[in-house]
Protein backbone atom coordinates (compact mmCIF):
# COMPACT_ATOMS: atom_id res chain seq x y z
CA UNK A 1 0.00 0.00 0.00
CA UNK A 2 1.42 3.00 -0.97
CA UNK A 3 0.09 6.93 0.05
CA UNK A 4 1.27 9.87 -1.80
CA UNK A 5 0.47 13.82 -0.75
CA UNK A 6 0.46 16.17 -2.85
CA UNK A 7 0.47 19.97 -2.20
CA UNK A 8 1.49 23.19 -2.75
CA UNK A 9 0.34 26.78 -2.51
CA UNK A 10 -2.87 27.39 -4.09
CA UNK A 11 -3.29 28.35 -8.04
CA UNK A 12 0.69 26.22 -8.63
CA UNK A 13 -1.68 22.98 -10.20
CA UNK A 14 -1.27 20.69 -7.33
CA UNK A 15 -5.01 19.11 -8.21
CA UNK A 16 -3.81 18.31 -11.67
CA UNK A 17 -0.27 16.77 -10.65
CA UNK A 18 -2.29 14.84 -8.18
CA UNK A 19 -4.87 13.49 -10.88
CA UNK A 20 -2.41 13.02 -13.14
CA UNK A 21 -0.46 11.11 -11.06
CA UNK A 22 -3.57 8.93 -9.74
CA UNK A 23 -4.41 8.35 -13.53
CA UNK A 24 -0.58 7.30 -14.39
CA UNK A 25 -0.63 4.57 -11.91
CA UNK A 26 -4.36 3.29 -12.69
CA UNK A 27 -3.09 2.65 -16.09
CA UNK A 28 -0.29 0.94 -14.53
CA UNK A 29 -2.78 -1.65 -13.21
CA UNK A 30 -2.54 -0.18 -9.66
CA UNK A 31 -6.08 -0.22 -7.80
CA UNK A 32 -5.69 3.85 -7.05
CA UNK A 33 -8.30 6.08 -5.40
CA UNK A 34 -7.85 9.84 -5.31
CA UNK A 35 -9.25 12.06 -3.35
CA UNK A 36 -9.43 15.65 -1.93
CA UNK A 37 -8.80 17.05 1.55
CA UNK A 38 -9.36 20.58 -0.71
CA UNK A 39 -12.49 22.52 1.05
CA UNK A 40 -12.29 24.14 -2.80
CA UNK A 41 -12.83 20.53 -4.49
CA UNK A 42 -11.36 21.50 -7.47
CA UNK A 43 -10.73 17.22 -7.85
CA UNK A 44 -13.89 17.19 -10.08
CA UNK A 45 -12.94 20.24 -12.14
CA UNK A 46 -10.05 18.44 -13.34
CA UNK A 47 -11.51 15.16 -14.37
CA UNK A 48 -14.00 17.08 -15.43
CA UNK A 49 -16.73 15.21 -14.16
CA UNK A 50 -19.36 15.14 -11.30
CA UNK A 51 -17.88 13.99 -7.81
CA UNK A 52 -19.47 13.52 -4.19
CA UNK A 53 -18.91 11.80 -0.83
CA UNK A 54 -18.55 8.07 -2.23
CA UNK A 55 -15.93 6.97 -4.60
CA UNK A 56 -16.94 7.39 -8.18
CA UNK A 57 -15.45 5.67 -11.10
CA UNK A 58 -13.36 7.77 -13.28
CA UNK A 59 -11.00 4.88 -15.48
CA UNK A 60 -9.81 1.98 -15.43
CA UNK A 61 -8.29 0.72 -11.73
CA UNK A 62 -9.03 4.29 -10.69
CA UNK A 63 -11.71 6.26 -8.52
CA UNK A 64 -12.26 9.61 -7.24
CA UNK A 65 -13.64 11.02 -3.71
CA UNK A 66 -14.33 14.38 -2.47
CA UNK A 67 -15.39 14.93 0.89
CA UNK A 68 -18.64 16.10 2.18
CA UNK A 69 -17.09 17.68 5.62
CA UNK A 70 -20.90 18.54 6.63
CA UNK A 71 -21.96 14.98 6.33
CA UNK A 72 -18.91 13.58 8.48
CA UNK A 73 -19.70 16.43 11.03
CA UNK A 74 -23.57 15.26 11.02
CA UNK A 75 -21.95 11.49 11.46
CA UNK A 76 -19.17 12.06 13.84
CA UNK A 77 -19.70 15.19 15.60
CA UNK A 78 -23.27 14.97 16.27
CA UNK A 79 -23.41 14.58 19.68
CA UNK A 80 -20.95 16.78 20.88
CA UNK A 81 -21.85 19.55 18.43
CA UNK A 82 -25.41 19.47 20.27
CA UNK A 83 -23.85 19.74 24.06
CA UNK A 84 -21.39 22.70 22.42
CA UNK A 85 -24.70 24.17 21.23
CA UNK A 86 -26.87 23.74 24.33
CA UNK A 87 -23.80 25.17 25.83
CA UNK A 88 -23.38 28.49 24.01
CA UNK A 89 -27.15 28.79 24.07
CA UNK A 90 -26.86 29.00 27.77
CA UNK A 91 -24.32 31.71 27.96
CA UNK A 92 -26.60 33.93 25.79
CA UNK A 93 -25.27 32.81 22.10
CA UNK A 94 -28.34 31.36 20.31
CA UNK A 95 -28.71 30.55 16.29
CA UNK A 96 -26.56 30.68 13.97
CA UNK A 97 -23.67 31.98 16.25
CA UNK A 98 -23.68 28.85 18.46
CA UNK A 99 -23.73 26.44 15.37
CA UNK A 100 -20.84 28.17 14.02
CA UNK A 101 -18.64 28.27 17.50
CA UNK A 102 -19.75 24.09 17.68
CA UNK A 103 -17.49 23.29 15.29
CA UNK A 104 -13.73 24.19 15.55
CA UNK A 105 -11.34 25.28 12.52
CA UNK A 106 -9.40 22.35 11.25
CA UNK A 107 -12.38 19.89 11.88
CA UNK A 108 -13.03 18.94 8.11
CA UNK A 109 -9.20 18.00 7.70
CA UNK A 110 -9.87 15.63 10.65
CA UNK A 111 -12.80 13.79 8.80
CA UNK A 112 -10.58 13.33 5.90
CA UNK A 113 -7.56 12.38 8.02
CA UNK A 114 -10.29 9.66 9.08
CA UNK A 115 -10.98 8.98 5.82
CA UNK A 116 -7.26 8.58 4.93
CA UNK A 117 -6.74 6.13 7.21
CA UNK A 118 -10.30 3.86 6.49
CA UNK A 119 -8.94 3.63 2.89
CA UNK A 120 -5.26 3.03 3.53
CA UNK A 121 -6.59 -0.25 5.78
CA UNK A 122 -9.07 -1.42 3.89
CA UNK A 123 -6.85 -3.59 1.28
CA UNK A 124 -9.12 -2.26 -1.44
CA UNK A 125 -6.30 0.14 -2.63
CA UNK A 126 -2.52 -0.18 -3.72
CA UNK A 127 -2.33 3.39 -3.73
CA UNK A 128 -4.56 6.70 -2.55
CA UNK A 129 -3.13 9.61 -3.89
CA UNK A 130 -4.35 12.51 -1.63
CA UNK A 131 -4.98 16.29 -3.31
CA UNK A 132 -4.35 18.30 -0.11
CA UNK A 133 -5.64 21.87 0.58
CA UNK A 134 -3.23 24.45 -0.01
CA UNK A 135 -0.15 24.30 2.20
CA UNK A 136 -0.61 26.53 5.20
CA UNK A 137 -4.16 24.15 5.73
CA UNK A 138 -2.25 21.02 4.93
CA UNK A 139 0.42 21.74 7.59
CA UNK A 140 -2.30 22.11 10.18
CA UNK A 141 -3.95 18.62 8.56
CA UNK A 142 -0.49 16.85 8.92
CA UNK A 143 -0.20 17.56 12.99
CA UNK A 144 -3.62 17.53 13.78
CA UNK A 145 -3.03 13.50 14.82
CA UNK A 146 -0.30 14.42 16.90
CA UNK A 147 -1.73 17.38 19.20
CA UNK A 148 -4.81 15.67 19.29
CA UNK A 149 -3.41 12.65 20.16
CA UNK A 150 -1.32 14.45 23.55
CA UNK A 151 -4.88 16.12 24.48
CA UNK A 152 -6.45 12.49 24.25
CA UNK A 153 -3.70 10.60 26.56
CA UNK A 154 -2.91 13.72 28.93
CA UNK A 155 -6.07 15.49 29.48
CA UNK A 156 -9.18 14.00 28.25
CA UNK A 157 -9.21 10.95 30.83
CA UNK A 158 -8.64 13.48 33.68
CA UNK A 159 -11.33 15.41 32.12
CA UNK A 160 -13.46 13.06 31.98
CA UNK A 161 -12.87 11.96 35.21
CA UNK A 162 -13.62 15.03 36.96
CA UNK A 163 -16.78 16.20 35.42
CA UNK A 164 -18.45 12.32 36.40
CA UNK A 165 -17.62 12.87 39.61
CA UNK A 166 -18.89 16.08 39.54
CA UNK A 167 -21.96 16.11 38.04
CA UNK A 168 -24.83 15.07 40.20
CA UNK A 169 -23.38 18.21 42.42
CA UNK A 170 -23.15 20.61 40.04
CA UNK A 171 -26.69 19.81 38.02
CA UNK A 172 -27.93 20.20 41.47
CA UNK A 173 -26.68 23.99 42.15
CA UNK A 174 -26.19 25.67 38.42
CA UNK A 175 -28.21 25.37 35.58
CA UNK A 176 -25.26 25.53 33.03
CA UNK A 177 -25.09 22.10 31.00
CA UNK A 178 -22.63 19.67 31.86
CA UNK A 179 -21.76 16.95 28.97
CA UNK A 180 -22.80 13.61 29.82
CA UNK A 181 -21.06 10.32 29.05
CA UNK A 182 -22.49 10.00 25.47
CA UNK A 183 -20.51 13.54 24.57
CA UNK A 184 -17.51 11.51 25.56
CA UNK A 185 -18.09 8.43 24.15
CA UNK A 186 -18.64 10.46 20.87
CA UNK A 187 -15.54 12.50 20.85
CA UNK A 188 -13.62 9.14 22.13
CA UNK A 189 -15.33 7.49 19.13
CA UNK A 190 -13.95 10.21 16.83
CA UNK A 191 -10.37 10.14 17.96
CA UNK A 192 -10.42 6.32 17.24
CA UNK A 193 -11.35 7.03 14.25
CA UNK A 194 -7.91 8.72 13.24
CA UNK A 195 -5.86 6.58 15.85
CA UNK A 196 -3.21 5.26 14.44
CA UNK A 197 -3.19 7.66 10.79
CA UNK A 198 0.05 9.30 12.41
CA UNK A 199 1.68 5.65 11.47
CA UNK A 200 0.60 5.36 8.44
CA UNK A 201 1.70 9.16 6.83
CA UNK A 202 5.18 9.27 8.85
CA UNK A 203 6.41 5.96 7.51
CA UNK A 204 8.17 7.01 4.55
CA UNK A 205 7.69 3.11 3.12
CA UNK A 206 4.74 3.60 3.05
CA UNK A 207 3.74 7.61 2.80
CA UNK A 208 5.46 10.13 0.43
CA UNK A 209 4.98 14.01 0.16
CA UNK A 210 5.75 15.62 -3.51
CA UNK A 211 5.52 19.06 -3.31
CA UNK A 212 4.05 21.19 -6.53
CA UNK A 213 5.73 24.33 -7.67
CA UNK A 214 6.14 27.32 -9.82
CA UNK A 215 9.28 28.76 -10.94
CA UNK A 216 8.29 31.94 -9.17
CA UNK A 217 10.13 33.40 -5.85
CA UNK A 218 6.90 33.46 -3.66
CA UNK A 219 6.01 30.00 -4.41
CA UNK A 220 9.67 28.85 -4.25
CA UNK A 221 10.31 30.18 -0.56
CA UNK A 222 6.58 28.30 0.40
CA UNK A 223 7.67 25.55 -0.94
CA UNK A 224 10.95 25.62 1.30
CA UNK A 225 9.25 26.57 4.23
CA UNK A 226 6.48 23.72 3.36
CA UNK A 227 9.75 21.01 3.06
CA UNK A 228 11.28 22.48 6.48
CA UNK A 229 8.24 21.84 8.67
CA UNK A 230 6.62 18.93 6.48
CA UNK A 231 10.43 17.28 7.75
CA UNK A 232 9.50 18.56 11.33
CA UNK A 233 6.70 16.77 11.42
CA UNK A 234 8.04 13.80 10.23
CA UNK A 235 6.57 13.63 6.80
CA UNK A 236 9.01 12.21 3.94
CA UNK A 237 9.14 14.27 0.89
CA UNK A 238 10.30 12.10 -2.15
CA UNK A 239 9.82 14.27 -4.75
CA UNK A 240 9.00 18.10 -6.23
CA UNK A 241 7.27 19.03 -9.12
CA UNK A 242 7.75 22.02 -11.23
CA UNK A 243 4.80 23.31 -12.97
CA UNK A 244 4.54 25.38 -15.86
CA UNK A 245 8.02 25.61 -16.90
CA UNK A 246 8.32 27.90 -20.16
CA UNK A 247 9.55 25.63 -23.02
CA UNK A 248 12.66 25.91 -25.05
CA UNK A 249 10.25 25.89 -28.25
CA UNK A 250 8.92 29.59 -27.49
CA UNK A 251 10.86 32.18 -29.02
CA UNK A 252 8.78 35.14 -28.93
CA UNK A 253 10.70 38.09 -27.95
CA UNK A 254 7.93 38.49 -25.31
CA UNK A 255 8.64 35.87 -23.39
CA UNK A 256 12.14 35.89 -23.67
CA UNK A 257 12.71 38.13 -20.45
CA UNK A 258 10.22 35.39 -18.45
CA UNK A 259 12.49 32.29 -19.56
CA UNK A 260 15.73 34.45 -18.04
CA UNK A 261 13.85 34.63 -14.90
CA UNK A 262 12.58 31.02 -15.00
CA UNK A 263 15.80 29.79 -15.46
CA UNK A 264 17.42 31.59 -12.81
CA UNK A 265 14.73 29.95 -10.55
CA UNK A 266 15.06 26.25 -11.83
CA UNK A 267 18.67 26.59 -10.35
CA UNK A 268 17.88 27.75 -7.19
CA UNK A 269 15.05 24.56 -6.97
CA UNK A 270 18.05 22.65 -8.27
CA UNK A 271 20.29 23.21 -5.53
CA UNK A 272 17.53 23.84 -2.90
CA UNK A 273 15.86 20.61 -3.58
CA UNK A 274 19.13 18.51 -4.41
CA UNK A 275 18.10 15.70 -2.38
CA UNK A 276 14.85 14.84 -3.34
CA UNK A 277 13.79 14.27 -7.49
CA UNK A 278 12.93 17.06 -9.45
CA UNK A 279 10.38 16.61 -12.26
CA UNK A 280 9.43 19.42 -14.48
CA UNK A 281 6.22 20.17 -16.78
CA UNK A 282 6.01 22.82 -18.97
CA UNK A 283 3.65 25.05 -19.42
CA UNK A 284 0.85 23.78 -22.48
CA UNK A 285 -0.72 25.61 -24.63
CA UNK A 286 -4.31 24.57 -23.43
CA UNK A 287 -6.31 23.76 -20.37
CA UNK A 288 -5.20 20.20 -19.23
CA UNK A 289 -8.67 18.55 -18.53
CA UNK A 290 -10.03 15.49 -18.74
CA UNK A 291 -8.80 11.68 -18.69
CA UNK A 292 -7.68 12.02 -22.08
CA UNK A 293 -5.36 15.28 -21.39
CA UNK A 294 -4.49 14.31 -17.75
CA UNK A 295 -3.09 11.20 -18.90
CA UNK A 296 -0.99 13.18 -21.39
CA UNK A 297 0.16 15.19 -18.57
CA UNK A 298 1.25 12.39 -16.37
CA UNK A 299 3.06 10.11 -19.26
CA UNK A 300 5.06 13.63 -19.80
CA UNK A 301 5.29 13.78 -16.07
CA UNK A 302 6.20 10.53 -15.22
CA UNK A 303 7.55 8.58 -18.31
CA UNK A 304 8.50 4.70 -17.55
CA UNK A 305 8.62 5.30 -14.25
CA UNK A 306 5.75 3.76 -11.69
CA UNK A 307 4.57 6.94 -10.04
CA UNK A 308 4.42 4.58 -6.96
CA UNK A 309 7.86 4.36 -6.47
CA UNK A 310 9.46 6.25 -4.09
CA UNK A 311 11.00 9.02 -5.91
CA UNK A 312 13.68 9.25 -3.40
CA UNK A 313 14.77 7.75 -0.02
CA UNK A 314 14.46 10.42 2.59
CA UNK A 315 13.84 9.78 6.33
CA UNK A 316 13.10 12.85 7.93
CA UNK A 317 13.51 10.91 11.38
CA UNK A 318 16.10 8.91 12.62
CA UNK A 319 17.59 7.61 16.15
CA UNK A 320 21.17 6.71 15.97
CA UNK A 321 24.16 5.35 18.27
CA UNK A 322 27.19 7.49 18.22
CA UNK A 323 29.31 6.07 21.03
CA UNK A 324 27.81 5.84 24.19
CA UNK A 325 25.75 8.72 23.34
CA UNK A 326 22.10 8.42 21.29
CA UNK A 327 21.31 10.92 18.80
CA UNK A 328 18.16 12.01 17.58
CA UNK A 329 18.55 13.21 13.78
CA UNK A 330 15.46 15.08 12.15
CA UNK A 331 15.99 16.32 8.60
CA UNK A 332 14.69 20.32 8.96
CA UNK A 333 16.14 21.59 5.28
CA UNK A 334 16.03 25.25 5.18
CA UNK A 335 15.55 25.96 8.99
CA UNK A 336 17.81 28.71 10.21
CA UNK A 337 19.68 28.16 13.40
CA UNK A 338 17.72 31.50 14.93
CA UNK A 339 14.97 30.33 14.52
CA UNK A 340 15.43 26.65 15.89
CA UNK A 341 14.83 26.13 19.77
CA UNK A 342 15.26 22.64 21.90
CA UNK A 343 14.15 22.56 25.35
CA UNK A 344 13.56 19.55 27.59
CA UNK A 345 10.59 19.59 29.56
CA UNK A 346 9.91 16.29 31.76
CA UNK A 347 9.50 13.35 29.83
CA UNK A 348 9.19 15.67 26.20
CA UNK A 349 11.49 17.10 24.12
CA UNK A 350 10.01 20.15 22.27
CA UNK A 351 11.58 21.36 19.13
CA UNK A 352 10.31 25.05 17.57
CA UNK A 353 11.48 25.93 13.89
CA UNK A 354 9.91 29.31 12.74
CA UNK A 355 6.03 29.28 13.98
CA UNK A 356 5.68 25.64 14.72
CA UNK A 357 6.14 23.45 17.71
CA UNK A 358 6.67 19.40 17.55
CA UNK A 359 6.52 17.93 21.25
CA UNK A 360 8.06 14.32 21.21
CA UNK A 361 7.67 11.86 24.10
CA UNK A 362 10.93 10.53 24.71
CA UNK A 363 10.92 6.47 24.22
CA UNK A 364 12.43 4.75 27.51
CA UNK A 365 15.61 4.38 26.63
CA UNK A 366 15.74 8.15 26.04
CA UNK A 367 13.79 9.40 28.77
CA UNK A 368 16.93 8.65 31.64
CA UNK A 369 19.48 10.18 29.17
CA UNK A 370 20.04 13.91 29.39
CA UNK A 371 20.38 16.09 26.68
CA UNK A 372 23.79 17.01 25.86
CA UNK A 373 23.73 19.31 22.96
CA UNK A 374 21.61 20.05 19.39
CA UNK A 375 23.39 21.45 16.37
CA UNK A 376 21.76 22.58 13.26
CA UNK A 377 24.29 21.52 9.96
CA UNK A 378 23.51 20.47 6.38
CA UNK A 379 19.69 20.58 7.12
CA UNK A 380 19.65 18.54 9.72
CA UNK A 381 19.18 19.09 13.74
CA UNK A 382 20.74 16.63 15.47
CA UNK A 383 20.06 16.82 19.80
CA UNK A 384 22.50 14.53 21.48
CA UNK A 385 21.34 12.21 24.45
CA UNK A 386 24.22 11.19 27.41
CA UNK A 387 24.03 9.22 30.08
CA UNK A 388 23.81 11.04 33.41
CA UNK A 389 26.31 12.35 35.56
Amino acid sequence: MRVLLVTGKGGVGKTTVAAATALKAADRGHRTLVMSTDPAHSLADAFNMKLGDEPIEVSDNLVAQQIDSQHRLEQYWGEVREYLTDLFDWSGLRGIEAEELSVFPGMDELFALADVKDHAVSGTYDLLVVDCAPTAETLRLLSLPEILGWYMDKIFPVERKVVKAMRPVLSKVVSIPIAGDEVFDAAEGFYGRIQGVRDILTNPFVTSARLVLNPEKMVINEARRTYTYLGLFGYAVDGVVVNRVLPDAITDPYFKRWQEVQAEYLEDIEDGFADVDIRRLRLFDEEMVGVDKLRLLGDELYGDIDPTSRLSDSEPFQVLDDGDDVVLAMAVPFADKSEVDVVRYGEELIITVGTYRRAFILPDSLRRRVVRRAKLEGGVLRVTFGEPG
